[in-house]
């Protein structure tokens, strides 16, 4: 049983949700349209305002696949609906981040800037606060692509365990060691 599958997703009024005949779900909304491919063991019914994720057998396959697709579909209705946003911090003496539109400026103690271009559907912000650490701010209606984007800055340059200096976002615990000491 699929307890995440069964639950049903309630329809907002400004998002439209169509199901073409290859199989393709497509979720249009204010922030804009996303499309998702759903396996034809799995079969989506739009009622008034809410939205039903059935499986046609009992395998274990299709179990599995009955609640991702429940949960690929309510994230896309959530992001053409409401958005996503992902804040990363970047800890380090000197370290700095510049955007100019699609284009993210990073110096991260390298001996050369990087440059990285995002994707039209992401919108990146910076904000640099004196005496704070500078942050990165993501913004966009795929939760697939703003998770990848942001994970590929992260890379770049991943908090180190001694001081915690490099990317990491915002919130997140990391987990420190105590580094060298001097021995009794």
């Amino acid at each position: 049983m699929s307890r995440i599958g069964n639950k049903p997703i309630e329809l907002p009024k400004n998002v439209e949700l169509k199901l073409t005949d290859n199989n393709i779900v497509v979720v249009k909304g204010p922030l804009g349209e996303l499309q998702q491919e759903i396996n034809p063991a799995i079969s989506v019914e739009v009622s008034d305002d809410t939205v039903l994720v059935q499986r046609h057998t009992e395998q274990k396959a299709h179990k599995s696949l009955h609640g991702l697709y429940r949960s690929l579909i309510a994230n896309m209705i959530e992001g053409v609906s409401k958005g996503y946003t992902i804040e990363q911090e970047v800890v380090g003496v000197g370290y700095k981040v510049n955007a100019t539109g699609q284009q993210l400026d990073m110096s991260l103690g390298y001996s050369h800037n990087i440059l990285m271009v995002l994707p039209d559907e992401v919108k990146v912000e910076t904000v640099t606060e004196r005496g704070k650490n500078p942050r990165i701010i993501l913004k966009s209606h795929d939760k697939q692509l703003i998770g990848m984007v942001a994970a590929k800055i992260r890379a770049l340059r991943k908090p180190e365990p001694y001081k915690g200096k490099g990317i990491k976002f915002v919130n997140e615990v990391l987990r420190r060691k105590a580094g060298k000491t001097a021995s009794a």
